[in-house]
């Protein structure tokens, strides 16, 4: 089995530690990215994690950080659930993998707080299985399910926070970039090859004060990270701490609907207007004091990849 490790900051130190119940294991050594966590660091937190040790620094003592550290890409997958593309007005068998990707200073903590730009009326949220590269690819492969541990890392919690009045009417990317839209964490989990199957059988919750809102499973994925990663690879270099974001399912805030869609795209000039327009009564987006809490773990227990939560508070700072 494989094993959640954290990174962490106590006096001012960053660290890495192997997660044993309440506590955390501190992993000797000095990483100062993921990738150098990646490559000198596993096998340590490893014999940590299959050893007797069990005393180590209480998780309620620590700030948890972000696992995923800079530099890293984020290369998300858009639509990637039925039900979510129903939602977001798409329902037919999509034709291709919409790729995107997120802004590395979106990233943030899994207790971090999400900042709200003043001018973001319709903040939305989205949970998704985050799958870390473990090792540098520069050509087309072919990834299966039989090598895939040889490319994939871990597992991680991540939330796409996104703009929906900024994403809808002009950009994927700056929609979904703002500092903070970014979660991560708390647990980074070390796949064991054993592990691989289970990747296909996660349970993905959130909730918005206490509200269950999403509920699905990663054997509803379209794209599956198989397919993806082969995908990828044909497009494009990925490294070591790079991180892949695989979809969210159904239950976000923002409806879309084909009448819409089709009004805004016959009036592009007013396009943001009909928009914002449409959405104006839809109580489900974000606002701040809002607390969101996020969960994956394995149908069968064994992968747990903790608890993300997350406060929205407004900044009329960001503009």
């Amino acid at each position: 089995m494989g094993f959640p490790v954290v990174r962490y900051e106590e006096n001012q130190t960053y660290s890495w530690g192997v997660v044993k119940g309440d506590n955390v294991i501190p992993v000797p050594g000095i990483f100062d990215s993921l990738a150098a966590f990646l490559k000198d660091g596993v096998d340590k937190a490893r014999e940590i994690a299959v050893s007797d040790i069990d005393t180590g620094i209480s998780t309620n003592n620590l700030q948890i950080l972000s696992p995923i550290t800079r530099p890293a890409q984020i290369v998300c997958q858009g639509l990637n659930y039925s039900s979510h593309r129903a939602e977001a007005g798409s329902s037919e068998k999509p034709t291709f993998n919409l790729i995107f990707s997120k802004a590395e200073s979106s990233l943030c903590g899994p207790n971090d707080h999400v900042i709200r730009p003043e001018h973001v009326e319709l903040l939305d949220y989205e949970i998704e299985l985050g799958l870390v590269i473990k090792t540098e690819i520069t050509h087309t492969i072919e990834v299966t399910e039989n090598n895939l541990f040889d490319y994939v890392a871990g597992l991680v919690i991540t939330n796409d926070v996104s703009a929906r009045d900024i994403q809808i009417p002009q950009d994927l990317f700056k929609g979904k970039s703002y500092r903070t839209f970014c979660p991560v964490g708390p647990y980074l989990y070390i796949l064991d090859r054993d592990d691989i199957p289970r990747i296909s059988n996660l349970e993905l919750k959130l909730w918005v004060n206490e509200e269950l809102r999403q509920s699905a499973n990663t054997k509803q994925l379209i794209y599956k990270p198989t397919e993806t990663l082969t995908e990828l690879s044909g497009l494009m270099d990925l490294s070591p701490g790079d991180l892949i974001m695989t979809g969210t399912p159904g239950g976000v805030a923002v409806q879309l609907s084909g009448e819409l869609i089709q009004k805004m795209s016959e009036y592009p000039e007013k396009k943001a207007e009909i928009f914002r327009d449409n959405q104006k009564d839809n109580v489900h987006y974000l606002k701040d004091g809002d607390r969101i809490r996020c969960e994956i773990k394995s149908a069968d227990g064994l992968i747990d990849l903790g608890v993300q939560e997350n406060l929205i508070v407004g900044n009329s700072s960001n503009q």
